[in-house]
């Protein structure tokens, strides 16, 4: 699967094309792993292994790869469950979830907490470990509400729970709403964003306002309808368990080292997401014997 014997995406599959890796690619569109993880169309597609993603994550020439995913447990960084997907992020947040789900289902595993980097970090994956699972998210948070032009950010307006209103930095409040809806108005926005707006009169009259929404008439702060979830792992962030977390996450990225410089998994020999799953697990098999071979103790020599 290179670049030289690719198509583009756009065109899609030539009609005379068929393999065993075809049928498997045709059989996972729907898979959230993997065809429906995202709507956009990769730039190329490799006609010899369809369901192979290309992707420039490492920054520098792209490739067609598969993503291998790991649950690990950190006490002794021994591998829980292995998941293939495609090499997109999205792909990787579904395979996390299955992981959990099955090593819940199998092993009657309950983890505490889940340590991850920030591509995990979206809102509905907090809210999905915090409300459903239980699980204590130590990830960074997926944040881009702050600003760069000098105005305030979302993170300089306090929000009320009990009242469900902001307070700007002027101490004017900010609400969804300033006047009744009937009663079977939707509490739930069809894209999961609450808005929050304050009113124009107190707007003109703030001495604030040219930090504040000096192009618009008044100032709006949104908000997720996972916020609860976003809040709860922004407060682990600040706790001392969560500078363990992040030191222990360092497991994790040296048994992805190790897969490429010692087991020389830099190249998969069999194609399809069949072919991923089975060499993906095979080497991390392989890499769990290696250390339980460090964690049994040797048998003490016999003398003669």
């Amino acid at each position: 699967a290179n670049r030289q014997r690719c198509v583009p995406g756009d065109d899609g599959l030539p009609p005379e094309a068929a393999s065993r890796a075809i049928d498997e690619y045709l059989a996972v569109l729907d898979d959230a792993a993997f065809g429906g993880a995202t709507p956009v169309t990769p730039k190329f597609i490799s006609p010899a292994d369809p369901a192979s993603r290309w992707t420039g994550a490492n920054k520098g020439l792209a490739f067609f790869a598969y993503a291998t995913n790991y649950l690990i447990d950190l006490d002794h960084a021994i591998i829980v469950d292995v998941e293939p997907s495609t090499a997109v992020r999205q792909a990787e947040v579904t395979a996390a979830r299955t992981m959990i789900e099955r090593v819940r289902e199998h092993h009657n595993l309950w983890p505490a907490r889940l340590a991850a980097d920030t591509a995990y970090g979206s809102a509905e994956m907090l809210d999905w470990l915090v409300h459903d699972q239980g699980i204590e998210p130590h990830i960074p948070v997926i944040d881009k509400a702050e600003r760069i032009d000098g105005t305030f950010s979302r993170s300089d307006f306090a929000y009320d729970h009990a009242a469900d209103v902001y307070h700007c930095p002027g101490g004017k409040e900010l609400k969804q709403y300033r006047r009744a809806f009937r009663a079977d108005h939707p509490d739930t926005p069809p894209d999961n964003t609450y808005r929050y707006r304050a009113s124009k009169m107190d707007c003109d009259a703030c001495a604030l306002k040219s930090r504040c929404c000096p192009k618009a008439p008044a100032r709006k702060v949104t908000r997720s309808i996972h916020e609860g979830a976003r809040d709860f792992a922004r407060d682990i962030a600040r706790t001392d368990a969560y500078v363990v977390s992040r030191r222990e996450r360092k497991k994790v990225e040296m048994l992805f080292a190790h897969l490429k410089r010692i087991l020389k998994l830099d190249r998969l020999r069999l194609r399809g997401p069949n072919g991923a799953k089975d060499e993906f697990l095979l080497a991390a098999t392989a890499q769990n014997l290696r250390k339980l071979a460090k964690l049994i103790p040797p048998l003490t020599p016999a003398t003669a």
